[in-house]
């Protein structure tokens, strides 16, 4: 029998992470899902009964979103270790940033199975963290972003499925959520809010951006900081979640935003994501917390173990010890910051906070969030 959520959070990881990269060169070359489960098992925060492999997404499963012949061709790179000039044009497979990599089609369908998953155990209530889902710029016809699936589609479409009918997908990661937004945006049942650095790839998700439908988007300058972040949650997600009143809600948390990343110039610590964490698990009988970007092996494991411990309610310590320690020192990273790292990447989990004063720009944008909401749907 699987483990319930309700009894406790899950974790759901697989071990195809471990030795899987988009090629040396890539900003996901690093390890991120292998170092966080080995960080928390070193903590001890993760007992046996607590962990699951995650399953593979069947093609079937994958069509309720992505196009039959755009998983066709996954396979088919995946089989041949390359793609055609005919797949690479209509389906960006090998091109736009997307590799053919060995587990082009297994890693993706992993993660979505992983998410899928942990919809299907949330049903009855609970939590379930899924650190290698969030890949939130997959389009049902093409890869995008890194993203060959969109798993997160994929669970909110699993909780539809079951007959939920209020759903609140949230995004912290520093790029804009625009594969979900755009999937929901005609259904009132799933209502989208990202929180990204405004003018970052993919250069959507303004404050008017699809603002008369179900989603709003909140992009912020460079620089964003804990108390801009405290700012969005107080003024922005939780009056927008009361008024909701989800059935579930789904967090994607990706470590980009943090001040170590190399790919964004935000600049919160990771105290922030397990603030936010800890703020939203309340506020709906069912929470799937899924991983997303972070390009610097460091930063992201420590703030996703991080978050496991906000969603256990686990102190953090203020040295990690000995076993953790040694998970974070056999790290390496060939970007010029991982050449000398300091020693707080190796000995702590929690970052110092990066105070600052709440910008206008933050504030415009928190209103602009609750203006003209729809009416929740009934049940």
């Amino acid at each position: 029998m699987p483990p319930d959520p309700r009894a406790g959070p899950v974790m759901i990881g697989s071990e195809i992470y471990r030795h899987s990269s988009y090629g040396p060169k890539h900003p996901l070359a690093i390890p991120r899902v292998s170092t966080t489960l080995d960080l928390v098992r070193a903590l001890g925060w993760l007992p046996p009964e607590r962990y699951l492999e995650s399953p593979r997404a069947t093609p079937e499963q994958l069509a309720r979103f992505h196009h039959p012949d755009y998983i066709a061709a996954l396979r088919r790179a995946e089989a041949t270790q390359t793609a055609t000039e005919e797949d690479r044009a209509r389906f960006h497979i090998g091109a736009r940033g997307n590799p053919v990599f060995r587990e082009v089609f297994s890693r993706p369908a992993t993660g979505a199975g992983g998410t899928i998953l942990a919809a299907r155990l949330t049903l009855g209530g609970g939590i379930a963290h899924v650190p290698g889902g969030g890949t939130h710029h997959g389009r049902p016809d093409r890869a995008s972003g890194f993203c060959y699936l969109n798993d997160a589609v994929l669970g909110l479409l699993a909780w539809l499925d079951a007959g939920l009918t209020r759903l609140l997908y949230i995004d912290i990661d520093a790029h804009h959520g625009d594969g979900v937004q755009d999937a929901f945006h005609d259904d009132p049942r799933v209502f989208t809010l990202s929180i990204h650095e405004e003018g970052r790839w993919p250069f959507t998700g303004g404050v008017e951006d699809r603002a008369g439908g179900h989603a709003r988007n909140i992009p912020v300058p460079a620089g964003f900081h804990d108390d801009e972040m405290a700012w969005v949650l107080h003024q922005a997600v939780l009056p927008l979640a009361r008024r909701l009143r989800p059935q579930a809600i789904m967090l994607q948390c990706g470590a980009d935003a943090l001040e170590d990343d190399p790919l964004s110039r935000l600049s919160l610590s990771n105290n922030a994501h397990r603030a936010v964490v800890r703020a939203v698990m309340d506020l709906a009988p069912r929470l799937i917390v899924l991983g997303g970007g972070g390009y610097n092996p460091w930063s992201v494991a420590r703030c996703w173990a991080g978050v496991w411990a906000a969603l256990n309610g686990l102190p953090v310590p203020e040295r990690l010890p000995p076993p953790a320690e040694a998970v974070l020192r056999a790290l390496s990273w060939h970007r010029a910051a991982g050449r000398d790292p300091p020693e707080r990447w190796f000995t702590t989990l929690a970052d110092p906070p990066r105070r600052g004063v709440v910008r206008a720009a933050v504030q415009r944008a928190c209103a602009a969030v609750l203006r003209d909401l729809p009416d929740p749907p009934p049940g």
